[in-house]
């Protein structure tokens, strides 16, 4: 009996197979479970992730085989798997995650089990909408050109009533950044009620736009039950906002679906914020990587994802940072060996990687090497934590970018610009954990 449950496995492990140019394919890394051979572990694969069961079946219509996974081409603990296009929904994302991340995860035979990226065919990827702005379209609202959009969210990130986060907010503003951020767990509390704080941070906004005579938003936390998103949706496009911040993870596929088109027909940019993606990602053997999650929100339509600094609190290495940010930004992404699959975006619009967690001015030239101008950075304890303040601390913030363009090191830079010399007093090259 447990030679022919073997057997059915290993029908759907082809090696030699060829996949064809309308399938979806897949990279995992896997480790067996004791007593379970990586043929029949690549089997498992295959099947629960499309046609198969436990057991050999005593009728199949010949459709069954023509819908069959195919384990491909194995390369150590990397396996590449083969899916028919006919298998999925077309725009339907939570559906291929049932079916590519489903069942097989919690399967005995499996010890881990990491789903690295899929390579996405053009009939399929062009199902999806993509960003509503892109980042050309990003750039042209907050008319800021040639550096990295800034933002900054009020630290501590809950705490403050809705006035005072606003005053904060205005602060940010004036001291040069283009963005002030809800964090992620603030939603509408009763000390800080969403309702009130979009009203009183139109109202600041309005005041810090005159003052400047630059453009001014904030990315302002719609995570909520769905309804409700698109009411808190409805109230930031009635007081003029450009964007509407959002936790992907924790809203769900759908609930990104759907405001997607809520806020695509406002003419609104989603900022995507990843909270709880490390329940998932951050153990490099099982689950699924950041990378994948931010290929699968470009196609869903967010304009710009946390993608982690490196060189912050929040774990994320430089490489790993690098190919979220490519598959965000390029066009046409190449494959890198056990990492990810090349993959052509066929015109969807490209996306920002948002760079947060831990950063100060001393760190901006670390991120600007990293990721260049075409990004988001959130600069918020680090301008905030500044000896005078959160004025002076976005200033210095605006004055290392500056270094950066101009070819200077910080310290130089420092001599003549009050704000970084402070701020490098305080924090120097300082890299949080």
């Amino acid at each position: 009996m447990s030679e022919k449950k073997v057997e059915w496995y290993l029908e759907f492990v082809d090696p030699h197979y060829k996949p064809k140019s309308d399938e979806l394919v897949a990279l995992f890394y896997f480790e067996s479970a004791k007593g379970i051979s990586n043929n029949e572990a690549m089997g498992r694969i295959a099947s629960e992730s499309s046609t198969g069961t436990w057991t050999t079946l005593f009728k199949m219509p010949p459709r069954m085989k023509k819908l069959m996974a195919h384990p491909f081409h194995k390369d150590g603990n990397y396996v590449k798997v083969a899916y028919p296009l006919d298998l999925w929904e077309k725009g339907n994302l939570p559906q291929l995650l049932s079916g590519i991340g489903g069942n097989i995860f919690g399967m005995k035979a499996l010890e881990n089990l990491r789903l690295m990226d899929i390579q996405f065919p053009k009939s399929y990827l062009r199902s999806f909408p993509g960003p509503r702005q892109g980042m050309h379209g990003i750039r042209k609202m907050m008319n800021v050109y040639k550096r990295p959009i800034l933002g900054s969210v009020p630290k501590p990130k809950i705490g403050f009533s809705d006035k005072e986060h606003s005053e904060i907010g205005f602060e940010t503003w004036m001291g040069g950044f283009d963005c002030v951020k809800d964090d992620e767990n603030l939603t509408s509390t009763s000390f800080n009620n969403f309702d009130k704080r979009v009203k009183y941070i139109a109202k600041l906004r309005e005041k810090a736009e005159k003052l400047t005579g630059d453009t001014k938003d904030a990315y302002i936390n719609i995570t909520a039950e769905t309804d409700e998103m698109k009411r808190r949706a409805k109230l930031l496009h009635d007081y003029g906002f450009k964007h509407a911040m959002i936790d992907v993870v924790v809203v769900g596929n759908s609930g990104v679906q759907t405001l997607r088109n809520t806020l695509g027909d406002y003419g609104m940019a989603i900022h995507a914020h990843r909270a709880m993606h490390a329940m998932f990602d951050k153990n490099p053997k099982h689950g699924m990587s950041m990378y994948m999650l931010a290929k699968l929100m470009r196609m869903a339509g967010v304009d710009q994802i946390h993608a982690g600094t490196a060189v912050g609190k929040l774990v994320g290495t430089a490489e790993e940072v690098r190919n979220v940010s490519d598959t965000l930004r390029e066009n046409k992404v190449k494959e890198k060996r056990n990492i990810r699959l090349s993959q052509d975006w066929f015109g969807l619009k490209q996306a920002f990687p948002v760079s947060s967690g831990g950063v100060h001015p001393g760190l901006l030239p670390d991120l600007m090497k990293l990721f260049g101008d075409e990004c988001v950075i959130l600069v918020s304890g680090g301008i905030h934590g500044h000896p005078r303040g959160t004025r002076a601390g976005a200033m210095a913030a605006r004055q290392a970018i500056d270094a950066w363009h101009e070819g200077e090191t910080l310290e130089e830079h420092a001599k003549y610009n009050k704000e970084l010399r402070e701020a490098l007093d305080k924090w120097g090259g300082m890299k949080p954990v």
